[in-house]
């Protein structure tokens, strides 16, 4: 069962999304802010982490940037959620180290592919 750090500060976002997200087989941790998710992504192992970009404490760019920097979590796919879709946030996200980039409203079927996609590039697998 692949393991998925959703780091998302929106209630509703993370309920809604961990909760079909373990309905189609994965095991969802949760933090609720940047600083949080650096930490869990640190003291955990995870397959994939969903990354919000507007959150407190630590932004979702700069928490990529610390988590691509450590060796514990520089491999493993990180996928940037973000509800400010502007041009050019795609390329900030890639540059900041993410993997691939979806927006929100979050279509269930399309972070899916990405997700599925993500696990399928992981080293080793």
């Amino acid at each position: 069962m692949p393991k998925i750090l959703l780091v998302e500060d929106n209630e509703l976002n993370r309920d809604m999304l961990s909760r079909r997200l373990e309905r189609k087989g994965y095991d969802v941790s949760i933090a609720a802010d940047g600083r949080e998710g650096v930490d869990a992504a640190l003291a955990g192992e995870f397959d994939l982490m969903l990354m919000d970009m507007s959150l407190p404490e630590l932004d979702g760019w700069e928490a990529t940037r610390l988590l691509r920097a450590d060796p514990r979590t520089s491999s493993t796919p990180i996928i940037a959620l973000t509800a400010h879709a502007m041009p050019g946030d795609r390329e900030r996200a890639i540059d900041a180290g993410c993997d691939d980039y979806d927006s929100k409203p979050v279509d269930f079927a399309r972070l899916l592919a990405k997700i599925e996609s993500g696990l399928d590039a992981r080293p080793g697998s």
